[in-house]
């Protein structure tokens, strides 16, 4: 299995889909299903009964996971989308460089 260039807590753009051109937060990450799960991205509403745990009941809205290849890496330091390139900087340690301003995620 291949890692993904995207990590949890990463800023991505929405690059397809209902929400594309919009920006979120990444808060998990599926490799194996090439799956990311992005802030205010793909909700969608649950109807919920009341019980002894949400004793209220109401709708719940919750974040869908969308794929990987649908969303970009937003640089923090140029602001903008940009691809990642890996740069080994020891003998196993690789970090993520932005291909635009050469700046580490």
């Amino acid at each position: 299995m291949k890692s993904l260039h995207i990590r949890k807590g990463d800023t991505v753009l929405v690059l397809k889909g209902k929400d594309a051109g919009k920006r979120g937060k990444v808060l998990k990450v599926d490799p194996e299903r090439r799956r990311v799960v992005v802030e205010g991205i793909n909700t969608a509403k649950k109807h919920m009964r009341p019980s002894q745990a949400n004793p209220q009941g109401g709708v719940l809205d919750w974040e869908l996971p969308v794929d990987v290849s649908n969303v970009i890496l937003v640089c923090a330091g140029c602001d903008a989308p940009s691809k990642v390139k890996r740069v080994r900087t020891g003998a196993k340690s690789i970090t993520r460089v932005c291909k635009k301003c050469e700046r580490e995620f």
